[in-house]
C-alpha cells in the first residue's frame, strides 16, 4: 500500500480534511472527498446509509480515510459532543459498508487520545499498550469514551478491511488556531490555571502527514498515537498563542468557574502525557514541530 492509490476521504472539506487532502495529493495519491457539500466528489451524509451507498455505487477506491466530524467549533458542554458521538458510531458503521462496496482494502480512522480516559493520568506516559476506552467516570463521560471505543472496535473488526486508528492529540495550527484569535483579541477566552496539568498537542499539518504515512505504512489492526513531543497545559498553550500573535494575555480564572462549560471543564482537569514513539518507529513519521511553541512560531511567520 504505497503510492498512486485512489482514496476516498470522508470529511475532506473540514479543517483537518483539507490538510489531509494536501498531504495525500503531495504523496502521489488521488483523493476524492466525501461529504454533504457540493465540492465533494462523492456527495452524501455519513449518517444516511442508503444515500451513502447510492453515492458510492459503481465507484472504486483502494483506501478509505475517515476524518469526518460534526463539530463546527470547540465543544464547551457535554451536549456539544452528542452529534459527534453518534457520527463516531453510526457514521463509521455506514462508511465501513460503503468501503466494502467500493472494493477498498484499507480503512484509516481518526481517533483521539481522550479515548484513554479523561482525568489525571499523572506522570505516566501513555502508549498504545495502555487500555483504550475504559469505563467513563460519569454517564456523560462514558458516552464520549464509548463512542471512541466503539469506533476503534468497528475499524479493527471490519471484515475484509485493514483497519488502522490514529489517536490524535489536541489540534492547533493553520485553520485551527485562527478561530481563537478574535476571542483573544477581545479577551473573551478565559483560561483556568493549569497547576501542573498538561495535554498532548499536534499541529494540523503534522497530523495530516501522519495520515499519509498510515495510508502507506500502517500495520493492519494497529493504533498509533499522533502527538508532538512536548505536552503543555491548555492555559499555557492559549497564552503562547496570545504571546506569539501579540494579543492580550487571557484572563486566568479558578478552575471551578469553568464548570458551566462542562466538557471544557473536564478537559481542563485532565493531565495526559502521551508517547508517539510507535508512530515514529513504524510509520516513519516525525512531527515537524516537536512542540506547539515551534508550530505557533511557524504559523505566525507564515501569516
Amino acid at each position: 500500500m504505497t503510492t498512486n492509490q485512489s482514496i476516498l476521504l470522508a470529511g475532506a472539506s473540514g479543517v483537518l480534511g483539507r490538510h489531509i487532502t494536501r498531504a495525500l495529493t503531495d504523496a502521489g495519491h488521488k483523493v476524492t472527498g466525501l461529504g454533504r457539500g457540493p465540492a465533494n466528489g462523492v456527495q452524501a451524509d455519513l449518517m444516511d446509509r442508503d444515500a451513502l451507498l447510492r453515492a458510492v455505487d459503481g465507484r472504486h477506491f483502494d483506501t478509505v480515510v475517515l476524518a469526518a466530524t460534526a463539530l463546527r467549533k470547540a465543544p464547551l458542554r457535554h451536549r456539544d459532543m452528542h452529534e459527534t458521538n453518534a457520527l463516531r458510531i453510526d457514521g463509521t458503521v455506514h462508511l465501513i459498508e460503503a468501503a466494502r462496496a467500493t472494493g477498498a482494502r484499507r480503512l484509516v480512522a481518526e481517533s483521539m487520545v481522550f479515548g484513554y480516559g479523561y482525568g489525571d493520568h499523572g506522570d505516566h506516559v501513555i502508549t498504545e499498550d495502555d487500555t483504550f476506552g475504559p469505563q467513563g467516570a460519569t454517564a456523560q463521560l462514558e458516552q464520549h469514551i464509548a463512542a471512541m471505543r466503539i469506533k476503534e472496535q468497528l475499524t479493527f473488526e471490519a471484515t475484509g478491511l485493514e483497519g488502522i486508528a490514529l489517536r490524535f492529540g489536541l489540534f492547533y495550527g493553520p485553520g485551527g488556531t485562527d478561530a481563537i484569535l478574535p476571542m483573544l483579541r477581545k479577551r473573551q477566552l478565559p483560561v483556568a490555571d493549569d497547576q501542573g496539568r498538561v495535554l498532548p498537542w499536534i499541529d494540523l499539518v503534522d497530523a495530516a502527514s501522519a495520515v499519509a504515512a498510515a495510508v502507506e505504512h500502517g500495520r493492519p489492526g494497529q493504533a498509533y498515537n499522533i502527538v508532538d513531543r512536548t505536552p503543555l497545559g491548555f492555559a499555557a498553550h492559549v497564552r503562547a498563542v496570545a504571546q506569539q500573535f501579540g494579543l492580550p494575555k487571557p484572563m486566568t480564572v479558578p478552575l471551578w468557574m469553568m464548570k458551566p462549560m462542562s466538557y471544557a471543564h473536564v478537559m481542563m482537569r485532565t493531565t495526559m502525557r502521551v508517547s508517539a514513539a510507535k508512530a515514529e518507529r513504524e510509520l516513519g513519521w516525525t512531527p515537524a514541530y516537536p512542540s506547539s511553541h515551534d508550530g505557533l512560531a511557524a504559523l505566525k511567520a507564515a501569516a
